[in-house]
């Protein structure tokens, strides 16, 4: 199945999923292609059945400006995560939490743990950070925690993903306690939860706040409730660190209708039941099913997959590439890896969606195997 088309030039692959239409160009397939996308790690429940009402009630709104302070949105987030108001900094999505961590720590050292997102390095390099890599291995992508922590004691702030987004693994809870204890009380640890609602077994580590006052924590409401397009993330931390992440953040920087979807959102119980009960069900079968295919596939404990051909298939010829190639002429587009530092293209990243979906992948990877 070796395939070189539209192979050459990995740095202009787009950066993220659900970046359809780059593809299809690189490809040369039409704009009306049909696609059925696995890139993106959304919930496929999402998003819940009442916010396009929610948001039509409230158009008339448009004349209005956000609460500064975000205060309703920040209490809501607070009785939920059990700390304080003042612990809370409501954010433009996930990614406006990393680029404001980062200015946190602008011209200092940054260690960042990869293979990882993107944007932690984007960030960095926005606030002329000197970065350092320290680089996971797969197949299994396990942390060595001695290894680790001699490296996060050189840096001003270590960038982590828990539960890591391409591999899908969660550091253990031991093991971000010893990164903390080897930090100054200056640095930052940046732990990313954007999927600790989407993992099936991880613990937040929300409970580590109280003893360790350099742990950061970002989260996203974007992945659970399926909202991209309305960006809705928040920062928990250190009440003094709070305060500075903010002195960062522009004006208004969450918009009105986002902000007022918070409290309902988190209120929602019903939606966050029936999305835990599809990830119990969907993920391990979906794991094993790619396994049974000859799929190599990562552990995970989130909503997605890593994987890429195992031996008895790479002995066929069959590589990432040109299985990533032949998927998306089939209609079916998963996620490239050649945007994650060491990967390199040679894994695809698969988003679990509801059984119906997750089915059809299977049968179209099925045929591209024959």
């Amino acid at each position: 199945m070796t395939s070189n088309t539209a192979l050459e030039g990995a740095n202009d692959w787009p950066s993220h999923g659900g970046q359809a239409a780059a593809l299809l160009q690189r490809f040369g397939l039409p704009a009306d292609h049909p696609l059925e996308d696995f890139s993106a790690n959304l919930n496929p429940h999402g998003p819940p059945s009442w916010v396009a009402h929610f948001l039509a009630e409230r158009i008339h709104q448009l004349d209005q400006y956000p609460e500064p302070s975000y205060h309703a949105a920040r209490q809501a987030i607070a009785a939920q995560e059990g700390v304080g108001v003042d612990q809370v900094l409501l954010t433009n999505g996930g990614a406006e939490a990393i680029f404001l961590a980062a200015a946190h720590h602008a011209g200092q050292r940054a260690l960042i743990v990869t293979p990882t997102f993107g944007e932690y390095a984007r960030a960095c390099a926005a606030h002329r950070l000197t970065v350092i890599e320290h680089a996971l291995t797969g197949p299994a992508f396990e942390v060595d925690a001695g290894e680790l922590q001699a490296s996060a004691a050189e840096a001003d702030v270590v960038f982590l993903c828990r539960p890591n987004n391409p591999t899908g693994t969660v550091v253990p809870v031991a093991v971000i306690e010893g990164l903390l204890a080897g930090l100054a009380p200056t640095a930052s640890l940046v732990v990313d939860e954007a999927f600790i609602d989407l993992a099936l077994a991880a613990e937040p580590l929300t409970s580590l706040l109280a003893r360790h006052p350099q742990l950061v924590l970002l989260r996203s409401l974007t992945k659970f409730f399926t909202l991209p397009g309305l960006r809705l993330g928040y920062v928990v931390a250190h009440p003094s660190r709070i305060e500075r992440l903010a002195s960062q953040q522009p004006p208004w920087s969450v918009n009105h209708f986002a902000a007022e979807l918070v409290a309902p959102l988190l209120a929602d119980t019903e939606f966050a039941t029936r999305t835990q009960q599809w990830l119990a069900s969907e993920q391990p079968r979906m794991a094993s099913a790619l396994a049974a295919q000859g799929f190599e596939v990562v552990p995970s404990q989130s909503c997605f997959l890593l994987v890429r051909p195992g031996d008895a298939l790479q002995r066929r010829g069959v590589t990432s590439g040109a299985l990533f190639e032949r998927l998306l002429k089939q209609g079916m587009l998963v996620r490239h890896t050649h945007s994650f530092p060491g990967l390199d293209g040679g894994w695809l990243r698969v988003a679990v969606r509801d059984s119906g979906a997750n089915d059809r992948l299977l049968q179209v990877l099925n045929d591209c195997l024959c």
